[in-house]
């Protein structure tokens, strides 16, 4: 099939195009969008201005606004003229759990909810629902350990702040130095008052990189209270990294206890980051557990398999 995608989240996008479909990536004239050089072949890269004159099989809608957009720039309408479908990748926000879907009135394109959590805590009213849970590319087993420090990848913690959990990062920074990446994590030290000693911005680095680096630290962090899963935790556990992770949303069913540390209480997690430093071969066993649960829950394979059923629904 022919699916048309906006490139909206990287991470999630490098596993999608891996299946076997022509994948079409709208680019603005200002060059947003653009394909990334690690994709494969099978993702091709639509100026807008030559939508309306090409032809797609599936839309599949990451965002509210991609509707009028994508309706505009295609000229047909969604849900009527091609099929579309909408992936639900936030958390809501307001007055949870009564947050109503904004297409929870609409039963022309479903819902697909990237984690049971999502599915359970949005209201999607009449709008047919389905989870997909994550899939990443395997990086392969590089987890080394050999510094001790903790890893941690996140976008704008600082303006997030509670949400991301930036305000519990002293505690593990007593137990050993922090390694951020991500976007705008270069303001986390200052933000926190905390030394380059105690928490460190390591760069934005393409994924091979990232993922390189990440391995080298002793632990992953995810301190995170409110998101749907964040693929970093997922792609660390494919590494070989054992995770320290606040038991919130979908993490609880993400991170098995033999993985490292999963727990509401901070110091139960505080008390784990001390002992993985201090137990080298500890924390490579709990890595490996960490690796064999990625794989055989949030592998490639099954979450393109469950992309096919869906996209030839869908289309039908």
């Amino acid at each position: 099939m022919r699916i048309l995608s906006w490139h909206v989240h990287s991470a999630w996008t490098t596993g999608f195009v891996q299946g076997s479909h022509d994948y079409l990536i709208p680019v603005a004239p200002n060059g947003d969008g653009e394909l990334k050089p690690y994709w494969p072949a099978s993702t091709v890269a639509v100026p807008e201005e030559q939508l309306a004159d090409t032809a797609v099989d599936v839309v599949v809608l990451q965002n509210m606004a991609e509707i009028e957009t994508t309706e505009r720039l295609l000229r047909r309408r969604l849900g009527a003229d091609v099929p579309a479908v909408f992936v639900e990748h936030n958390t809501p926000k307001g007055d949870v759990p009564y947050t109503r879907h904004p297409l929870a009135d609409r039963r022309d394109i479903p819902l697909v909810h990237v984690t049971h959590f999502n599915r359970l805590m949005w209201d999607s009213g009449d709008a047919p629902t389905t989870v997909i849970e994550h899939g990443v590319p395997d990086p392969g087993h590089l987890y080394t350990g050999e510094l001790e420090r903790l890893g941690y990848v996140i976008n704008e913690p600082v303006r997030r702040w509670r949400v991301t959990g930036t305000d519990l990062l002293p505690a593990f920074a007593e137990v050993a130095p922090i390694d951020a990446w991500g976007i705008k994590a270069d303001l986390l030290p200052g933000a926190l008052g905390l030394g380059p000693d105690r928490i460190a911005f390591a760069g934005n680095l393409d994924p091979a990189e990232l993922h390189a680096q990440l391995a080298r630290r002793r632990a992953y962090l995810h301190p995170i209270r409110w998101t749907s899963l964040g693929l970093s935790l997922i792609e660390a556990m494919h590494l070989g990294m054992p995770v320290l992770a606040l038991a919130t949303t979908e993490a609880y069913r993400a991170v098995p206890p033999e993985a490292g540390a999963i727990s509401m209480d901070v110091d139960e997690l505080v008390a784990m980051a001390a002992r993985l430093i201090a137990d080298p071969d500890e924390a490579r066993e709990r890595g490996a557990a960490a690796r064999r649960f990625a794989l055989e829950h949030y592998g490639l394979a099954r979450f393109l398999e469950r992309w096919d059923k869906v996209l030839a629904s869908v289309a039908r």
